[in-house]
C-alpha cells in the first residue's frame, strides 16, 4: 500500500512532464518522495513517449522504499509498465516490478475519480482502491498472501516472532486519522505457523476467522475478534492442541511507545470445554508481567488433551483420566503465582498406569503471596501404587507465597492410619522452583495388607514409624527419620530414604534397609524357600530402585545364636540355596546317603550380594578359595557344609533362579 501510493505521486509528476505532445521522453530524479505511512528515496523515473503514440515506456527505480508504521522495507525497486492514456484524464501502467524480495506484476488505473492499483504474485493478489481526498479511506483486498511477506509488520509488534509458514486473505480499510494509520476489517488466515528463537512461542497449522481493527500511532491498539484453532500452540509450557476444533476469541490489546504490550481484555470460549478472560501485561521481549484470569470447565474430561497434555506431559503424566468440573481466579506477577481461588465439584483423577487416584475431589483452594485465606479440600477414596487409602478432609491456609495445613491431617490406610501433623506447598518464586515439606506418623498398617496390595507373598505383622520431616523440590524426595516394621517376630527398620520423579518416568527410590533378629522359620514358610529356623540378621545397604527395578545394593544376611532358639536347615533349604548362590553341600557321610535325612543342624547361615552393573558380586562366612565361600557351616552329625562356587552371578539369572525356587523347581548339586 505505501509502495502504491508513493508510486503514484511520482507517477503523477512525471505525467506532467510528459504533457506536450511534441515531448518524446522525460527523465526525473527526485531524492525523496513521502507519503502519509511510507516514503522512497534515490527515485529515478524516465519515460519514452513517441510523438503522436497512444501508449509509452514507464520505467521506475527506486533505491529504498520503507513504511515503518507497516513494518515494510524494500531495496532496489524497478519497475516497468506500459503507460497508457485514456481520454483525458484517465491512465493506466501494467509490467513487472522486481524487488530484492522476487518479481511481482503491478497494474495500476488512475482517473479524477481516485486509483485503483493491483500487486500480484503467482496465486497471490494485492488489490488497492482510491477515492477521493486524503480523508477518505483506501480499500486493500489480499489474496491467498503469504504470511512471510507481513514479517515487517509482526516485527514491529513482536520483534522476536518468527513467521514460517501460512497464508490469508482480508478486506482492508485504511484511514489516516489525526492519531495515527488505521487498518480495520476481517481476515482468514490458514495453515499458520510461527516460533521464537528461544523455541518458547511457536504454532503450527493453525487457522482463524477475525475482524481486525488497528491503530498505529504514538500508541498502537489492535482489537481482534472472531474465530481462533484448528492446529497447535506452545506458550511456555502451555501446549494447546486444537486440531479439529475452533473457540471464540475476543482480544484487545495496546502498545504505548516501544514498550510494552497489554492486553485490557481477553475472552476465550471453547464450548463445553474451557471459558477464560481477563487481562494481561507483558514486559521487554514478551516477558509475562502480570495475568489476571477467570477460568472455568465444566467437563474436565474434555479439558485434557486441548488444554492441559503440555503441563500434565512434563510432569509424566500425560494419560492422566479427568472428570468433574473446575472454576478457579488465578493472578501471576513477574511470572510467579499471586493469588488463586478455585472450586473442584465432583473431580476424579485416575492415572492409568495405576500410580494413583484421587475419587469424589471436591471444596475449594485458595493461595495467596499477602495475607491469609482459608480453603478446604476432602475426597472420598484413592491409592497410590495399589495402596488404596480412605476418606479425608484437608483444611488450609495460605499466606505469603505458602500453602498449608491448617491443622493435622489424618488418612485411613490399610487398617492403620497416616497422621500428617504438617504439610506445605511452594509454588516456584524467585527462580526456586516448586517445594514441599511434610512430616508424618504411619500407624500400624498392615503389613498382609500391604502385601497383597504389592502382590508379595503374604508376610504378617504392623508397619510404623516417624518420618518428622521430608523435602520435596527438584523433582527429588527426601526423609528425615525412618519407618520401623515389626516382622516375622523381628524388626525391619528403613533409613536414607529418598526418591527422584516419584510421579514421573522412570521413578528411583534409594535407601538403607537394616534387620534384626527376624523369626528365619516364619519367613521361609512364607517365601517357600524349604525350613530354616533361627534368629537372622542384616542389612542391605544403598539399595537404589531404577523405575521399581534393583540396580545397586550392598546387602549381607548373618544368622544370630540366641539361647533356646535351634537352628536347623531342611533338605529343601539345602536344595534352594545350592540353587540360588550357585552352590554345593558337603557331608561327612556318603553322597548317596544324604536324602536319608530330613533336616540338618547347622551353627552359622550368611550370604552376601553387592549388585553392581547387572551382576551380584556374592560372598558368604568365609572365603574356600579363590571362587568359593561358605553359605552353611554345619553344627552336628550328620555335618553339612553348603559352599558357594561361583562369586559372579548374573543378577536376572539370580532373579529367575529365586523364582524357580518359590516355585519348588531348584535342583541340588551334591560333591
Amino acid at each position: 500500500m505505501p509502495i502504491l501510493r508513493a508510486l503514484l505521486a511520482v507517477l503523477f509528476a512525471t505525467l506532467v512532464v510528459a504533457m506536450p505532445a511534441q515531448a518524446r521522453s522525460a527523465h526525473a530524479r527526485i531524492a525523496r518522495v513521502a507519503s502519509p505511512v511510507g516514503t522512497m528515496a534515490g527515485v529515478r523515473v524516465d519515460l519514452d513517449w513517441p510523438a503522436g503514440a497512444t501508449q509509452g515506456a514507464l520505467r521506475l527505480r527506486a533505491e529504498r522504499v520503507d513504511a515503518p508504521d507497516l513494518g515494510f522495507r524494500f531495496a532496489s525497486l524497478d519497475w516497468r509498465c506500459v503507460l497508457r492514456r485514456d481520454g483525458w484524464s484517465r491512465w493506466q501502467c501494467e509490467g513487472p516490478a522486481q524487488t530484492t524480495a522476487g518479481t511481482m506484476r503491478l497494474a495500476v488505473d488512475i482517473d479524477e475519480k481516485g486509483l485503483d492499483a493491483e500487486l500480484v504474485r503467482g496465486p497471490s493478489r494485492i488489490s488497492v482502491e482510491r477515492r477521493g481526498d486524503a480523508r477518505d479511506p483506501t480499500r486493500v483486498d489480499l489474496t491467498a498472501i503469504p504470511l512471510a511477506w507481513l514479517h515487517g509488520l509482526l516485527a514491529k509488534a513482536w520483534p522476536q516472532g518468527q513467521l514460517k509458514a501460512g497464508e490469508g486473505d482480508a478486506r482492508l480499510r485504511i484511514t489516516t486519522p489525526a492519531d495515527g494509520l488505521r487498518i480495520a476489517g476481517p481476515l482468514a488466515l490458514r495453515g499458520v505457523a510461527f516460533d521464537t528463537p528461544d523455541g518458547t512461542i511457536a504454532a503450527e497449522g493453525m487457522s482463524a476467522q477475525l475482524d481486525l481493527d488497528m491503530l498505529l500511532g504514538d500508541t498502537d491498539r489492535v482489537a481482534l475478534r472472531g474465530r481462533l484453532g484448528g492446529g497447535e500452540a506452545l506458550f511456555g509450557s502451555a501446549y494447546l492442541a486444537m486440531s479439529g476444533r475452533m473457540a471464540d476469541v475476543a482480544i484487545e490489546a495496546e502498545q504505548r511507545g516501544a514498550c510494552c504490550w497489554r492486553i485490557p481484555r481477553f475472552d476465550w470460549r471453547d464450548d463445553g470445554v474451557l471459558q477464560a478472560g481477563g487481562a494481561v501485561e507483558f514486559g521487554p521481549d514478551t516477558a509475562l508481567r502480570s495475568m489476571q484470569a477467570q477460568l472455568r470447565s465444566d467437563d474436565l474430561s474434555r479439558l485434557r488433551d486441548p488444554y492441559l497434555s503440555g503441563w500434565l506431559g512434563a510432569a509424566g503424566l500425560g494419560d492422566l483420566a479427568l472428570r468433574g468440573a473446575l472454576h478457579a481466579r488465578i493472578a501471576l506477577r513477574n511470572g510467579e503465582l499471586e493469588s488463586l481461588d478455585g472450586t473442584l465439584s465432583g473431580v476424579d483423577v485416575d492415572d492409568p498406569r495405576g500410580r494413583f487416584a484421587l475419587h469424589g475431589l471436591g471444596g475449594d483452594m485458595r493461595f495467596s503471596a499477602a495475607g491469609p485465606v482459608d480453603s478446604r479440600l476432602s475426597w472420598d477414596s484413592g491409592h497410590v501404587y495399589e495402596l488404596g487409602f480412605g476418606e479425608a478432609t484437608l483444611p488450609m491456609r495460605s499466606e505469603q507465597g505458602r500453602l498449608a495445613f491448617a491443622s493435622p491431617v489424618d488418612i485411613p490406610m490399610l487398617g492403620g492410619r497416616l497422621h500428617f501433623d504438617h504439610l506445605a506447598v511452594q509454588p516456584p518464586a524467585g527462580g526456586v522452583g516448586a517445594s514441599a515439606q511434610f512430616g508424618l506418623d504411619v500407624q500400624s498398617l498392615d503389613i498382609g495388607e500391604l502385601s497383597k496390595a504389592l502382590g508379595l507373598p503374604a508376610f504378617t505383622g504392623e508397619l510404623s514409624g516417624r518420618i518428622p520431616n521430608a523435602r520435596y523440590s527438584a523433582q527429588q524426595l527426601v526423609f528425615d527419620g525412618g519407618l520401623s516394621m515389626a516382622l516375622f517376630g523381628g524388626r525391619l527398620d528403613v533409613s536414607a530414604l529418598s526418591m527422584e520423579r516419584p510421579l514421573g518416568v522412570a521413578p528411583t527410590l534409594s535407601a538403607d534397609i537394616a534387620f534384626d533378629d527376624i523369626d528365619l522359620e516364619s519367613l521361609t514358610g512364607v517365601l517357600g524357600f524349604g525350613s530354616i529356623t533361627g534368629k537372622l540378621d542384616g542389612r542391605i545397604g544403598g539399595l537404589r530402585l531404577v523405575d521399581w527395578e534393583p540396580v545397586t545394593f550392598d546387602a549381607s544376611l548373618r544368622t544370630e545364636r540366641h539361647r533356646g532358639v535351634r537352628q536347623r536347615i531342611s533338605q529343601r533349604a539345602v536344595q534352594d540355596l545350592s540353587s540360588v548362590g550357585d552352590a554345593s553341600f558337603v557331608s561327612s557321610l556318603q553322597s548317596q546317603l544324604i536324602g536319608l535325612f530330613d533336616d540338618f543342624a547347622y551353627s552359622a547361615l550368611g550370604i552376601d550380594c553387592r549388585l553392581a552393573d547387572g551382576v551380584c558380586q556374592m560372598g558368604g562366612l568365609d572365603a574356600r578359595g579363590p571362587d568359593s565361600f561358605t553359605i552353611v557351616r554345619g553344627g552336628g552329625i550328620p555335618w553339612l557344609t553348603v559352599v558357594g562356587i561361583n562369586r559372579r552371578v548374573d543378577w536376572p539369572t539370580l532373579v529367575e533362579r529365586l523364582v524357580a525356587v518359590g516355585k519348588g523347581d531348584a535342583k541340588p548339586v551334591v560333591d
